[in-house]
């Protein structure tokens, strides 16, 4: 999920008589005051959080205004009318309310940590009990870019110093569109602008004015459709990165049945790499900090 790649803006309208665009009608349906009023209202009920869509309510916004072109409705007070009178909408609400922030290396300082060196670490640890692989979870994975990003880092430099040791990476979202656009691994320049230079060439082909992620990096990463809320992969994980999503979006009460769901899957000395402004909600949970500065936590023990 949480997680802006924008969706293009609806063309010009050229039907005489009516003045300006079609984007100017759209963005006149939703005040932003309508909005944060809105959301405070509805997001509990979908057990998500006001403060996490505080600086990123402008997706939202445009969602919601195009959503209520499509019912014919009036503005927001209509819709939340609509919502009491077709349980159903609170479903459509729920895929309104998904931020897809994503680009490659987003807070590089996390990646450089895992490039070197957590991920030769890890890949030590596994060697020693007789493993093929580091096995990687990036839970709302929306477009693609954060597991790409680990694919990169491992392919690029880490896999250099863990000789004998595979990383297998399994992605999900709950959004199909946004599954299907990473498995076809194709990027704006501006997603890349993180990454080094060198690496670019070394993993990118132009394609119009996209560039596209070769296939040799695009093989490590399996994308699943899955909502956390309603499931997660098995496991057992060496590495979970779920940044910017669940400890943003989710209900304080939501974010501790899902922290815990999560750390039982990983292995001890198995690392959950949360985003920079995010941290765990409170509970005894068995972890300490490789490093102060960055928020990554490994699991010292089992969670009974």
């Amino acid at each position: 999920m949480l997680r802006l790649r924008e969706h293009e803006e609806p063309p010009a309208c050229s039907v005489p008589g009516i003045r300006g665009t079609v984007k100017d009608t759209v963005k006149d349906t939703v005040k932003d005051q309508e909005c944060v009023a809105f959301l405070q209202w509805a997001l509990p009920r979908l057990r998500m959080r006001w403060p996490g869509f505080r600086k990123v309510r402008r997706q939202v916004r445009k969602r919601l205004a195009r959503r209520i072109r499509e019912l014919e409705l009036e503005g927001l007070s209509e819709y939340r009318v609509y919502l009491e009178a077709h349980p159903s909408e609170w479903t459509v609400l729920d895929s309104l309310c998904r931020i897809t922030i994503s680009r490659f290396f987003r807070d590089r300082a996390v990646f450089d940590a895992l490039r070197d060196p957590l991920l030769p670490i890890l890949a030590e640890s596994v060697g020693g009990r007789g493993d093929p692989a580091v096995r990687s979870w990036c839970a709302g994975c929306a477009s693609g870019e954060e597991p790409y990003s680990l694919s990169l880092a491992w392919t690029l430099d880490a896999s250099r110093r863990a000789p004998g040791v595979e990383l297998e990476i399994v992605a999900t979202d709950v959004d199909a569109g946004l599954l299907q656009r990473a498995r076809a691994g194709r990027y704006r320049p501006g997603s890349l602008q993180e990454l080094p230079s060198e690496w670019i060439a070394a993993a990118f082909d132009t394609s119009g004015e996209e560039l596209r992620l070769r296939e040799a990096f695009r093989a490590l990463v399996e994308f699943v459709r899955q909502d956390i809320r309603d499931g997660m992969p098995a496991g057992p994980f060496d590495l979970v990165l779920c940044r910017n999503f669940v400890f943003t979006y989710f209900e304080p009460s939501l974010q501790a049945l899902l922290a815990e769901r999560i750390l039982r899957r990983l292995v001890p000395g198995g690392l959950l790499v949360l985003g920079g402004h995010e941290t765990l909600p409170p509970g005894d949970w068995p972890l300490d900090r490789p490093s102060e500065a960055l928020p990554i936590h490994r699991l010292t023990e089992l969670i009974g």
